[in-house]
Order: C-alpha cells, then sequence, then structure tokens
C-alpha cells in the first residue's frame, strides 16, 4: 500500500502536527532536548499472517532507550533496546519456540536494537525515521514510518513528553531468520511500536 493511500485511510486522529504540539507544550519544547522511553508506555508489537487464514501477533514487554530531539532543526536521534526475552505472544509454548535458535536465539543474541540519525518531516509533521536494525548479529537499514507523533505535558507525571506510533514491514530471511518459510510461514512480518518518552 503508498504512503498516499495509507494516509487517506488513517483510521484513528488526524496526526497532530510538531508545531501545533510545540504550542501546547510550551516554549522549553522547541529547544533540542534528550528522552527517556516511558517502559509502561512502550512496545514492539509483531503480526505474521498464519498459513493465510489468521493473524498472530506478540509483543516485546521490555524496551529501552533514548532519544535525541531537535524540532528547530528538523534532527533528532533515536536508540532503542528490545530485550528478545521478554517476547510474549500469550502462548507460552510458542514464546518458548520463539526463543529458540529457529528464530531470535535469545541465549546467543539476547537483544535487538534499532539506532537511527535521520528524521524526515513533511513541513511540522514527523514522517519517516530512517535508521538501522540489529537482529541475529546482523544490521541492516530499516525505516520506520511514523503516525500521530506529538509533544506534550503529561499532567499526571508532571513531565514532557514526546511520542507516536511507529510502523515497518520486515523480511525476516535478511536476518538470516528463516524457519518456516518453506512451509508456508511468512517472511514478511508487520512490526508496529507504540512509544513514549519523558523530558530529562
Amino acid at each position: 500500500m503508498s504512503k498516499a493511500i495509507r494516509k487517506s485511510l488513517r483510521p484513528l486522529a488526524v496526526a497532530v502536527s510538531m508545531a501545533s504540539a510545540l504550542a501546547i507544550a510550551g516554549p522549553a519544547q522547541a529547544e533540542p532536548a534528550s528522552y527517556e522511553i516511558d517502559p509502561t508506555h512502550t512496545f514492539v508489537y509483531f503480526e505474521v499472517v498464519h498459513f493465510g487464514t489468521s493473524t498472530v501477533r506478540g509483543r516485546f514487554n521490555d524496551v529501552a532507550g533514548t532519544i535525541m530531539l531537535d524540532p528547530a532543526a528538523g534532527k533528532g536521534k533515536v536508540d532503542i533496546t528490545v530485550d528478545a526475552r521478554s517476547i510474549d505472544s500469550g502462548v507460552p509454548d510458542f514464546d518458548a519456540h520463539l526463543k529458540t535458535a529457529d528464530f531470535f536465539n535469545v541465549e546467543q543474541t539476547p537483544t535487538v536494537r534499532f539506532v537511527a540519525d535521520r528524521f524526515e518531516f513533511d513541513g511540522d509533521e514527523l514522517e519517516d525515521v530512517h535508521g538501522e536494525l540489529t537482529l541475529l548479529g546482523k544490521t541492516l537499514p530499516v525505516t520506520l514510518e511514523a503516525e500521530r507523533f506529538n509533544c506534550y505535558h503529561q499532567p499526571v507525571l508532571k513531565a514532557d513528553m514526546c511520542g507516536g506510533d511507529f510502523e515497518t514491514t520486515i523480511t525476516r530471511s535478511q536476518w538470516g531468520m528463516n524457519w518456516g518459510i518453506e512451509m508456508g510461514v511468512p517472511d514478511k512480518v508487520e512490526v508496529r511500536i507504540q512509544i513514549e518518552a519523558a523530558r530529562q
């Protein structure tokens, strides 16, 4: 699906522009700042079609990292680490298989890492984050498409926050994760990320 079509079908709110977010959050938000991932509002999800029928979903519960954001310059940096051992599909036996060498091989490579240093904006709206994904010890380029990226003041935590939803599609065999492909288990994996981070 093209980005133009995807935009026209956005099922939730229209993306809030960064300019509006900065106006709400206050002038301090417009300055370059560092943010730390909020683990209670940040998860990495995956989706794979199960033999052409239902969609199998899961997530990683343990995500940590930092974000540097310079909204005035339209620049940023991301360094996010996912603990592959925290994978959670809701089915313990499936989780155990996903942790083996057939998939994430958590004994040898317990972490997945995404590092990015190029943010792409359309006016004030964050469109894409270009970076590199390290999985099973191999690093390849990946682009995350942004939805609803927004900065605001969190009244409960009394903290300045930034966050949004991000998504991409990866071809797992590019990282050497080949199990089941010959049986019809899809090579393409949808990755969806919800993320919020607190200003430090």
